[in-house]
């Protein structure tokens, strides 16, 4: 996949996606998210993990192709946006899904905006940061970053992903 800026898009089989931010609501008004555990002071190991925007995103677009087409093939209507920061009232937001999850659309499910899912760019390097890792690190976060709000689209909730370890 090339690099691409933020106003490309990513087209899963025909389906729209696009990158660049984002909030869950369901039926019942709930937020799905993933944010980072808290884990302790940051380490002080002397080095500052740099990645631009551009190389983030692409690492968001390498997540989605790694999905299995078999799951592509069953998103519908959602669109993947990279932001660098999420809202200020939860600053270590990881990810976010906002939409109605697959398991939730019904008859009634038609002419409505795409579901979105959000990957936040400084919560991400920050805890890489603070576990003292480097690139790996972020893309590994990334990817079950991804494979986590594509779960909420799939309707799967944060316990169920938690005990798989995408929590």
């Amino acid at each position: 996949m090339q690099n691409r800026g933020i106003e490309h898009h990513w087209v899963c089989h025909g389906r729209y996606v696009r990158r660049s931010a984002s909030r869950y609501r369901g039926h019942a008004g709930a937020d799905r998210t993933r944010s980072s555990p808290r884990r302790g002071a940051v380490n002080d190991n002397g080095c500052v993990l740099e990645m631009t925007r551009e190389d983030f995103e692409e690492l968001v677009a390498q997540a989605l192709d790694r999905v299995p087409p078999e799951l592509t093939r069953l998103m519908d209507n959602v669109a993947v946006f990279v932001e660098d920061e999420p809202p200020a009232h939860d600053p270590d937001l990881l990810g976010l899904y906002e939409g109605t999850p697959l398991t939730e659309r019904g008859e009634w499910y038609a002419g409505v905006l795409p579901d979105r899912i959000t990957v936040y760019r400084g919560p991400t390097i920050r805890l890489v940061e603070s576990e003292g890792g480097g690139r790996d690190l972020v893309v590994e976060e990334v990817e079950v970053t991804v494979v986590h709000e594509i779960a909420h689209h799939f309707g799967i909730d944060d316990e169920r992903l938690h005990a798989l370890g995408y929590g």
